[in-house]
């Protein structure tokens, strides 16, 4: 199985443990470009010619972004609702039906 051009695990697990605060901006831009690019490989990249560890990864990963999606989504929601009751008051106080 060829996991050419990705991160291995380690490098990850590395990259993640390792606090912003303890990197320079280099290291950080490097972090930040090799993830977004080993994210798109990942989601190219055929299941059957993924090793083990990146299999686990890229289901690692798929499972927080969902995660970050749907948080997000439940936050834009309950904005909306605030706004929408604000308005609401907004309307009563000023005689509006």
């Amino acid at each position: 199985m060829s996991d050419t051009g990705r991160k291995n695990l380690s490098d990850q697990v590395s990259d993640k443990v390792t606090p912003d605060s303890q990197k320079s901006t280099l290291d950080q831009t490097k972090d930040s470009a090799s993830g977004l690019y080993d994210r798109a490989a990942g989601a190219i990249q055929p299941e059957s010619q993924k090793s083990t560890s990146q299999k686990m990864a890229d289901s690692t990963r798929s499972g927080k972004d969902d995660a970050s999606n749907e948080g997000q989504s439940i936050l834009a929601s309950a904005q909306e609702t605030v706004a929408n009751a604000a308005q609401g008051i907004s309307d009563t106080l000023q005689g509006k039906k």
